[in-house]
């Protein structure tokens, strides 16, 4: 049982991290009458502006964290960016307050050592070799041992920022600064991973609640620059392989515990499944699951997060999603073309509102749905090729 927001009763979530995919965790939210508060580094986040009421603070400032945390003092912590001063967390938590799904677990995720240390040494699950490297010399030396192509990516950062593939020994330093550059804390500690050939790229959304591990069904995606560009669902695998995902998935998280929504990426391959990351809240591949599911990865994090019964996922329907990305950076500008994506069958669009495009920033999505996978696929992308992010004209 909880009150109304702003009564004494009210249930309080807190989210750090404001994003598209923290605004639907507000919505859903909001719809159990839930009080909500946003936290984000800008003014005018998305999910700031549908939430009750907000803060911006710099959230890998342990100290800021802290400070709002005590003034606002929420029933729920919900991490939702990877940008966070996990030490104040572990805190946190130990001063009684409930980080989702824990205050470990945010800090193990957040970084990719951690996990991937987790994952490989730790479980024996399969995963890409890796190498870790605080230098140039030292990536150097990793691509010389691991050769290439090979993966690299800062051990924190989000949306694929800073990832790059070393194609020749030669392309080293200029992947060591693009770490270095696109790395969300102050940090200049990369993973260096061999380079996987695979089949297929899957998410499998895992939700643990008090019911117990529930599993979506497996979502296809496509990357461009480490950050994806399309997904679908269902993504079909075979009977075995989805019994190995789903092996992998429930090893990881049931490691990482406490309740909520979990997005494991894995590569399909004809070797097996090899695990690659896994987030523990909703993913961007996962904003298909709003037309595909009966409950999106939203509703479900939500549930599980509530201490709500999650007993079942059910495939409505086929579906894709395709993103609208900026291609200049700008803060007078606007979205056009939705009325001609909105008039594809079965189509639909989420603009999510940022205050200003950056580019390579996802500015939209389009959301299809169809029987055939391809044909939903296909609609999606050409919903999101119509939309634009333009210079806006005053004079129009």
């Amino acid at each position: 049982m909880w009150g109304a927001p702003f009564s004494a009763h009210a249930t309080k979530l807190l989210l750090l991290g404001s994003g598209e995919l923290g605004k639907e965790v507000v919505l859903e939210a909001q719809r159990l009458g839930v009080e909500t508060i946003a936290v984000d580094r800008y003014e005018h986040a998305p999910a700031m502006q549908v939430a009750h009421r907000s803060h911006v603070i710099d959230m890998l400032d342990p100290e800021s964290l802290k400070r709002i945390i005590h003034q606002e003092h929420p029933d729920i912590i919900v991490p939702e960016i990877e940008a966070i001063a996990t030490q104040a967390l572990l805190e946190l938590e130990e001063e009684g307050y409930r980080v989702i799904p824990t205050a470990r677990a945010a800090r193990l995720t957040m970084d990719r050592e951690g996990i991937r240390r987790l994952a490989a040494e730790d479980l024996g699950l399969p995963t890409a070799d890796y190498r870790f490297a605080d230098s140039l010399e030292e990536l150097q030396e990793a691509v010389a041992v691991l050769g290439t192509p090979c993966v690299v990516k800062p051990i924190m950062s989000s949306s694929g920022k800073g990832q790059s593939v070393c194609r020749t020994p030669e392309d080293a330093e200029e992947c060591w600064n693009a770490a270095l550059e696109g790395g969300r804390a102050k940090s200049t500690r990369v993973i260096v991973e061999a380079f996987v050939t695979f089949e297929s790229e899957i998410t499998l959304l895992t939700v643990r609640s008090v019911s117990g591990t529930t599993f979506c069904p497996p979502i296809g995606h496509i990357q461009k620059d480490g950050d994806y560009v399309e997904s679908w669902q269902p993504h079909v695998i075979s009977e075995e392989q989805l019994r190995e995902a789903e092996s992998i998935a429930k090893a990881i998280t049931d490691e990482l515990g406490g309740y909520g929504i979990f997005g494991v990426e894995l590569f399909v391959t004809k070797q097996g499944i090899i695990f690659s990351e896994v987030s523990p809240r909703p993913h961007d591949t996962g904003m298909v699951t709003m037309v595909t599911q009966d409950l999106s990865e939203f509703a479900l994090h939500v549930r599980a997060i509530l201490g709500l019964p999650v007993t079942s996922v059910e495939l409505l329907t086929p579906g894709a999603s395709a993103t609208l990305k900026a291609v200049n950076a700008s803060t007078n500008f606007a979205v056009s073309g939705v009325e001609e994506a909105l008039s594809l069958p079965r189509t639909q669009v989420r603009i999510f509102g940022k205050p200003e495009t950056k580019i390579g920033r996802r500015m939209a999505v389009a959301l299809s749905t169809d029987p055939d996978i391809q044909k939903a696929r296909n609609t999606a992308k050409q919903a999101a090729s119509l939309l634009k992010v333009e210079e806006y004209d005053h004079e129009q």
